[in-house]
C-alpha cells in the first residue's frame, strides 16, 4: 500500500480518471491538444514502470459537435446517441496519441450491471488484468450508449473508485478542473486542503453539486469516490489535469487522501457500493443489535417486513424499524417465500418444513454494514 504521496513514483499500478471538462473546450468539442498532453504524461509514467488504467469521460461531450448539439442532452435517448457517436471519436484519438509512444490501448466499456452481477464483475476483472499483462493501456468508460437510468453509475468518479479496487491499484488520481479540494468555493478565497487523513479533516468543508456543463459530476461525487477508494485501501490524489505529471511524480500538488481502510474482498466492496438492491428487509431492534453489534447472521425471527421483488441470491437492504439502512446482504430466500417465515425460529422451521429451512435469511459472510458503527 502507498502510504505517502512521495511514494507514488514507486506504484506498481495506478488508476487515473479524467473528467469531460478537462477534455473539451468551451464549445463542447473534444480538445485534442488536452487529450494528447494527458497521454504524454501517462505514457511517460508507463515507460517508468507503472501500469496505468485510464478511466475517461468525454464520450457524450465528444459527440455534441458532430450531432450539432450545443449542450449536454437532457433526455436519455439523445445522450445515448451522442455517446455512440462520441465514443468512437474519443477512443480513436486515444489510440493515435498512445501510438506515438509505441503503446496500444484497449477499450473497456462498463455498465453498473457489470458490477451488480458478480459473474460480470469477475469477467471485467480478468479482462483488465489480461490487458495489463499484455502491456496494453485499458481505456475505461461507462457504456452510456446502452446504459439506462436504472443501471448506470451516473458518473465516472464512482466508476474509477470501483475500477481501482477491481484492478488492485496502488493509488487513484482524480483529474478535474480545479487544482485541489478547498474548504469552500475557490473563487471566494477558500483555503486549499493539502492532505486528508480521515473524515475529521473534512469538517467545515463546503462543496457544490454538479460541475461543468458537459459533465455529470462535481466535488460531491468526487468525495464520494474518494470515500469508496480510501475506505478499501486505495489512496487518492485529487488535482487538475494540468498538474497530472507532478501528481504522478509524488509532488505536493492537489489534495492527498490517505487510505483509511484495508483491502476488502471484492464481493464485499461490490455489495457495499456497486450492488443495486432488489428489496428491503425490516429488522426488529434485537436483530439490528445482533447484525450490527455482534456481527451475526440475520435469522427469520428477526425480520418483521419484506419489501420489493427478489430471488434467492439477490442483494437487499437491511433496515431498522425507523427506516435507517444498516446493511446490505445477499438474501437466501425469494420475496415470495420469505413472508411465510417471518418471526419464526430456525428450529421451528426445520421441524415444520424440513431440511433447508433452518438456514439464515442473510449469512454474515454475505453481509456488509452500511452507515453503522464499524
Amino acid at each position: 500500500m502507498i502510504r505517502e504521496r512521495s511514494a507514488l513514483p514507486d506504484a506498481r499500478r495506478v488508476v487515473v480518471k479524467i473528467g469531460s471538462s478537462s477534455l473539451t473546450g468551451g464549445d463542447g468539442r473534444l480538445d485534442v491538444a488536452a487529450l494528447r498532453a494527458l497521454v504524454d504524461v501517462l505514457a511517460a509514467r508507463r515507460a517508468a514502470g507503472t501500469e496505468v488504467v485510464l478511466v475517461t469521460s468525454g464520450a457524450i461531450a465528444a459527440g455534441l459537435a458532430p450531432l450539432g448539439l450545443t449542450s449536454r442532452p437532457r433526455d436519455l435517448a439523445t445522450a445515448q446517441a451522442a455517446a455512440s457517436v462520441g465514443q468512437g471519436l474519443l477512443v480513436a484519438r486515444y489510440t493515435e496519441a498512445f501510438a506515438t509512444h509505441g503503446l496500444r490501448v484497449g477499450q473497456v466499456l462498463l455498465t453498473a450491471e457489470d458490477t451488480i452481477r458478480r459473474g460480470h464483475y469477475r469477467n471485467a476483472q480478468r479482462a483488465l488484468d489480461r490487458l495489463l499483462g499484455l502491456g496494453v493501456v485499458p481505456v475505461v468508460n461507462e457504456n452510456d450508449t446502452v446504459a439506462t437510468e436504472e443501471i448506470r453509475f451516473g458518473d465516472n468518479d464512482r466508476l474509477a473508485a470501483l475500477v481501482s479496487h477491481l484492478v488492485r491499484a496502488d493509488a487513484m488520481v482524480l483529474l478535474t478542473d480545479v487544482d485541489a479540494l478547498y474548504d469552500g468555493p475557490p473563487s471566494r478565497g477558500a483555503r486549499r486542503i493539502d492532505e486528508v487523513h480521515g473524515p475529521g479533516d473534512l469538517e467545515g468543508v463546503v462543496v457544490t453539486g454538479r460541475g461543468s456543463a458537459v459533465g455529470t459530476g462535481g466535488m460531491v461525487t468526487k468525495l464520494a469516490s474518494v470515500a469508496i477508494a480510501t475506505g478499501s485501501g486505495v489512496p487518492v490524489v485529487l488535482t487538475s489535469a494540468a498538474q497530472a505529471e507532478a501528481a504522478l511524480a509524488g509532488a505536493p500538488v492537489g489534495t492527498w487522501f490517505s487510505a483509511t481502510g484495508r483491502r476488502v474482498p471484492t464481493r464485499m466492496l461490490w455489495l457495499a457500493h456497486a450492488a443495486r438492491t432488489r428489496g428491503r428487509l425490516v429488522l426488529d431492534d434485537g436483530a439490528v443489535q445482533a447484525v450490527v453489534v455482534r456481527r451475526t447472521s440475520l435469522l427469520p425471527a428477526g425480520v418483521t417486513e419484506v419489501h420489493g421483488s427478489f430471488e434467492a441470491g439477490d442483494p437487499v437492504e437491511l433496515a431498522s424499524a425507523a427506516g435507517d439502512v444498516v446493511g446490505r446482504g445477499l438474501v437466501a430466500y425469494g420475496s415470495d417465500e420469505l413472508p411465510g417465515l417471518l418471526g419464526r425460529s430456525t428450529r421451528e422451521l426445520l421441524a415444520e418444513r424440513g431440511v433447508g429451512y433452518d438456514r439464515e435469511v442473510v449469512h454474515r459472510d454475505d453481509l456488509v454494514l452500511v452507515n453503522a458503527p464499524r
